[in-house]
């Protein structure tokens, strides 16, 4: 195989990308690294306003959908596909992490995490392979779990951390059934990142401590290994996780 120079694997031109709750954080770092190495992006979010404001800082395609509902994923594969060409890289980043314990929580509390964060990722990776299948260019798919997919954080998460392991479990076992297709499924395990979601990194020094890095990190560093797994330097890699903690599960 010929070997392609530095900037050929990391150049996304031509490619399509969705990133789901892309408006703000680490959706919207990854969107950025995207689009900077070229591909046309489209920015899905809850939050449809977020999602126009944050599309227009980097020249994407905006698309307000709640993941948590079908109709909504396939309307915003549809429009991806319609307005970009096609599909060629999905990010599942869209989540919520209420905090609660388990004995205080309700069934309404579980189906609702669950509902975002495992079945909207499912509903997305189903309707953008079937896409790609139909493209036949491959694709690749980066589902955001997080360090709790294996290990807890903190009481208060139970519901979360089941629904981020389940994620961890689909990413592989859908790894190995579109590797045929020339899709890759990888995952991404964010330790503690300053995003407005947790404060902008005003944490307590009893939680720095416990990072050997002693600092959050800042929503680049995931969307620079978001960058790296949709791009051909991982083009070997599929059903895998990489982590990015700062060497907190180390700890």
């Amino acid at each position: 195989m010929e070997q392609k120079p530095l900037a050929e694997l990391l150049d996304l031109s031509g490619k399509a990308a969705i990133v789901t709750g892309g408006a703000m954080g680490i959706g919207f770092a990854i969107a950025s690294r995207l689009a900077e190495a070229g591909a046309k992006v489209l920015v899905a979010d809850k939050d449809a306003a977020a999602a126009e404001a944050a599309a227009a800082k980097i020249g994407a395609v905006a698309f307000g959908a709640d993941v948590s509902d079908e109709a909504q994923v396939e309307a915003m594969v549809a429009k991806a596909a319609e307005e970009l060409g096609g599909v060629d890289v999905l990010v599942n980043n869209a989540g919520i992490y209420p905090v609660k314990p388990t004995l205080d929580s309700t069934k309404e509390d579980f189906e609702k995490i669950l509902h975002t964060n495992l079945m909207g990722a499912f509903f997305a990776a189903k309707a953008a392979a079937k896409r790609m299948i139909a493209q036949g260019r491959g694709g690749t798919i980066i589902n955001i779990t997080s360090i709790d997919a294996l290990h807890p954080s903190f009481v208060g998460l139970a519901f979360y951390d089941a629904s981020k392991h389940g994620l961890w479990g689909f990413t592989k076992n859908l790894a190995l059934e579109l590797a045929p297709h020339n899709i890759r499924v990888n995952a991404i395990a964010p330790g503690g990142v300053a995003t407005p979601g947790t404060g902008m990194g005003k944490v307590s020094a009893d939680f720095l401590a416990k990072i050997p890095m002693h600092r959050m990190a800042d929503a680049d560093e995931i969307g620079k290994v978001a960058l790296f797994l949709a791009s051909d330097m991982a083009s070997y890699m599929t059903g895998s996780q990489v982590v990015v903690d700062g060497g907190t599960l180390l700890a």
